[in-house]
């Protein structure tokens, strides 16, 4: 872990990700073995996962595999969750183009909450993606400042 007491946390970005979010928080573009966005130094404990609703529909059924790959290396973290640019009716109402039934798509990221402890978070825009994954990161970095003031004084 390169995290030290009194650096100024960045936020990681994927260099893979497609719609990158903007942060009022120091960020910085890399590669993530695990989700689209992490904190610097501590890319082995903490990843959020961003989905679109399309893609995340997508993940859901066509690239299915790919993606529980993805949620069981996130499983392994301190810390991994899932910002949903959407609300749970838009999945409810099959605000989707695919053949996959809502039904089928809100059991799916019920079973994966479960077997992979998976927080998952229904932002109803982006910007809310946006705010809640940069919320969840400082909360995360604030927590680790906290232990690492406890441990060593």
């Amino acid at each position: 872990m390169r995290f030290q007491s009194g650096d100024q946390m960045k936020i990681l970005t994927d260099s893979r990700e497609q719609k990158p979010y903007q942060f009022k928080t120091p960020s910085e573009v890399g590669k993530l073995d695990t989700g689209d966005y992490s904190i610097v130094g501590l890319e082995d404990h903490v990843s959020i996962e961003r989905k679109e609703l399309g893609d995340l529909i997508n993940c859901l059924s066509h690239e299915r595999n790919r993606f529980e790959r993805e949620l069981y290396r996130m499983r392994s973290l301190d810390y991994g969750a899932l910002v949903i640019e959407a609300s749970l009716s838009d999945i409810a109402n099959g605000s989707y183009w695919s053949q996959m039934s809502p039904k089928s798509a809100i059991q799916s990221l019920l079973a994966f909450s479960i077997r992979y402890r998976l927080p998952i978070f229904f932002c109803e825009s982006r910007h809310y993606g946006q705010r809640v994954t940069e919320s969840l990161l400082l909360k995360y970095a604030a927590e680790i400042e906290k232990q690492f003031r406890i441990i060593h004084g």
